[in-house]
């Protein structure tokens, strides 16, 4: 098993909850899904990029051995792997909430979402 995360506004990970595939808002833009190896390096991807979204987001816990598109690392310290494909929801083993500061800042990665955001 090959574990890794992928940040989501909560509002778009449920827009896609009866879809067998998802897709983030930028997909269509980039052709890839962005993830991130580790746990620590997820809060600094979030705080350099999604500070400024008001949304609540989530924390998507993938095993990229059962997405079928390829996931590529196009880091040299590999740790930003690129789906190029949509993720089949069976593939997300687990879902997080994401705790915020009243400023935006990502702060921890929080519980297991309630079952139904899975």
């Amino acid at each position: 098993m090959r574990l890794t995360f992928h940040l989501t506004p909560e509002p778009v990970w449920v827009e896609h909850r009866s879809r067998n595939e998802y897709r983030p808002e930028v997909f269509g833009d980039e052709g890839f899904i962005h993830c991130t190896d580790g746990e620590a390096l997820v809060l600094e991807v979030a705080n350099r990029y999604y500070t400024d979204d008001p949304r609540p987001f989530l924390l998507l816990e993938v095993d990229l051995d059962r997405v079928s598109a390829s996931a590529i690392y196009e880091d040299d310290e590999r740790n930003y792997p690129h789906i190029y494909g949509p993720l089949e929801r069976d593939a997300v083993r687990r879902v997080f909430r994401v705790e915020r500061a009243p400023d935006g800042a990502f702060m921890a990665i929080g519980a297991p979402a309630p079952e139904h955001l899975l």
